[in-house]
């Protein structure tokens, strides 16, 4: 675990869609939306974070949407081979603001990438290192989203970062519901009841079995992850805590 007590989270966990990437295309990789992250990324290292991301492959292709016939197995594989593809073009976006990565992939890649080795992992973070891991947990049937708090899990991270298009977890959709509500903070009960599907069940369950929280925010916001690693309020809060009722971001801003 980090030493730097200047940072209210020292160690963060990123995950990011592969749609993310999108940005105003219909397909493939945004430029602005990549070097906008890497940015975002190098202030937030800058400041001493240690930083490891998971990144979904959605952008390139998506198994559960794949052609009907396809063997969910072998669509699934096609899938992670997508989230290196995404892993790889921001590496190279992070490489060019100056910082230092390590891209591991839970598929053996040697030419490109190192396997996944949990202690290797950590040093490189201690080391200043922003690590990415690729390939999801390198088995069908599991969600980046799953490898995501699996790698939290291992490599020891204060919390998990959920990066999106929108500022939370609302009451509905905020896209479709003008009226939505977005909450500051909100019990992960509260999400599993209400179904507000923030991440898969396989990983909302690892992080509730580990008390490991979730903050869903919006990536596009320019400067939010430095922000949230030096403990401001920013998206919204999954935590664990059933006695702690949830709380609106206009109630917390009041």
């Amino acid at each position: 675990m980090s030493s730097d007590v200047s940072l209210h989270y020292p160690r963060i966990l990123l995950k990011l869609s592969g749609e993310a990437l999108l940005g105003r295309k219909e397909f493939g990789i945004d430029d602005e939306v990549l070097h906008q992250y890497a940015g975002d990324v190098k202030d937030a290292v800058d400041a001493g974070l240690e930083l490891a991301i998971v990144i979904g492959g959605g952008n390139i292709f998506r198994g559960v949407n794949a052609k009907q016939g396809m063997t969910r197995a072998h669509a699934d594989y096609m899938g992670m081979l997508a989230t290196m593809i995404n892993a790889m073009a921001l590496q190279d976006a992070l490489e060019q603001e100056g910082l230092d990565t390590r891209l591991q992939s839970s598929i053996k890649m040697e030419e490109i990438a190192e396997p996944f080795i949990r202690r290797r992992a950590m040093r490189h973070l201690e080391k200043g290192r922003v690590v990415i891991f690729g390939a999801g947990t390198g088995n069908p049937y599991f969600t980046t989203d799953t490898a995501a708090a699996l790698r939290a899990l291992e490599i020891e991270a204060d919390i998990v970062l959920k990066g999106t298009r929108v500022d939370g977890v609302f009451t509905a959709d905020p896209e479709a519901d003008a009226e939505a509500r977005q909450f500051a903070s909100l019990p992960g009960q509260d999400v599993i009841r209400e179904d507000l599907r923030v991440m898969d069940m396989t990983a909302f369950t690892l992080c509730r079995e580990s008390d490991m929280e979730i903050i869903v925010f919006n990536m596009n916001t320019p400067g939010n992850l430095a922000r949230i690693a030096a403990g401001e309020q920013v998206g919204t809060l999954v935590h664990w805590q059933e006695d702690t009722p949830a709380a609106f971001a206009s109630d917390v801003a009041a």
